[in-house]
């Protein structure tokens, strides 16, 4: 390992839970509106009235994606404990176990937060570590809802700014005809959700090789990404019982790391402890700090990418479906003035040992420009057909 990236600190925190923020109020309807509205997530069983009353569960409930909107780390918390001297960091992906309880307006969310392992490898940032963690979310009746499985890259704070590609500064010009290409796109998955509606998507008619209908949205903008920030919870003032968290403890260098979240500021000037403007976060809305810590202008956050991925394949898969577990490795950020399009290819069906009737998918994410942006795989629970 090299000197002067010396991640043993880590080793102190591993196995040990982690301190946790809980949320002052229970979730509320518009928490949960605001989040699908955030993440482009047009599923009217959500935040439609008429919709919720018709739907199976027949009451309001989140998508499967809402839990890390409880978080107070966007997920990424038990995956960055440990200094590392004068570093940054990167979401680099996670893993979802989903249980089956599904989070509702009333709900009181706690998360079980436990690092899990590191290791360290020579990338373009230099000497890296990929750090996991474990987020275990439950409700007040101590049901499991889902465990994730985050992974940080951590990386020497001058490597960022020295790998930057200047070629990416300026955003690209989207013609007429290719916004209304893309509109058109984007509206053909909103009514596929529309279609499906409550009914029945069943695994009886699925077979390998079959495409889900591709995912298109965007373009991305300086406002999207806020719109996204400003969904979770943890990013309104007062919404949580924050507890204190030492920044400069993990090795942040002082510019960057800044006041976010950091209770005892927020009495004195909360400005200073919002992320989308101070600290460490601030780097997806400006791209002065994106470039700093190797992007070239304002990126989308993490999290956020990977409730893509849970949206895109529950929405697929129906009120009567799903996802149990999905992979997600974030290989490119989006970048404001791209677009997204997620695809997804069935690669196997199988019956598991709880007598659940699985879809196992390989999922894709990619820009306009054909670059990849997540990779990953996922099964997916669909009712059988009646005999």
């Amino acid at each position: 390992m090299s000197t002067d990236f010396d991640c043993s600190d880590i080793d102190n925190h591993l196995g040990k839970t982690m301190d946790f923020s809980p949320l002052r109020e229970a979730i509320a309807p518009n928490d949960i509106r605001r989040w699908v509205h955030a993440m482009h997530y047009a599923n009217l069983a959500h935040f439609d009235p008429e919709h919720i009353t018709a739907s199976v569960w027949g009451r309001h409930v989140a998508p499967q994606s809402f839990a890390i909107a409880t978080d107070d780390g966007h997920g990424a918390a038990p995956a960055c404990v440990g200094r590392i001297e004068n570093s940054h960091l990167l979401f680099g992906g996670d893993e979802w176990w989903f249980y089956g309880p599904r989070i509702e307006p009333g709900d009181v969310i706690t998360n079980t937060r436990i690092p899990f392992d590191y290791k360290v490898k020579e990338t373009g940032f230099g000497p890296t570590c990929f750090q996991r963690g474990d987020n275990n979310y439950a409700n007040q009746k101590g049901e499991k809802i889902a465990r994730q499985r985050s992974t940080s890259i951590r990386y020497r704070a001058e490597a960022g700014g020295n790998t930057v590609n200047t070629e990416e500064f300026e955003e690209p010009e989207w013609t007429d005809a290719q916004l209304e290409e893309m509109e058109e796109r984007r509206f053909a998955w909103v009514k596929m959700l529309a279609d499906l509606g409550n009914k029945e998507r069943w695994w009886d008619d699925i077979a390998v090789g079959d495409q889900l209908p591709e995912r298109v949205f965007g373009p991305h903008s300086i406002a999207s990404f806020a719109t996204e920030w400003r969904a979770f919870i943890v990013n309104t003032w007062g919404a949580l019982d924050l507890r204190k968290q030492d920044l400069e403890g993990l090795g942040f260098t002082r510019e960057m790391a800044g006041y976010e979240n950091d209770p005892d500021m927020m009495k004195v000037n909360p400005f200073l402890t919002d992320g989308a403007y101070y600290g460490p976060s601030r780097g997806h809305l400006f791209p002065r700090f994106a470039r700093r810590i190797g992007m070239p202008r304002g990126y989308g956050y993490g999290a956020s990418m990977g409730s893509w991925v849970t949206d895109f394949l529950s929405g697929w898969a129906g009120q009567h479906g799903m996802v149990v577990h999905s992979v997600a490795n974030y290989r490119g950020p989006a970048l404001t003035g791209d677009g997204t399009i997620q695809t997804a290819e069935v690669i196997d069906r199988s019956v598991d040992e709880e007598g659940r009737h699985l879809v196992h998918v390989k999922h894709l994410m990619k820009n306009q420009k054909g670059t990849t942006m997540c990779t990953g795989t996922a099964e997916i629970a669909l009712p059988k057909k009646p005999a």
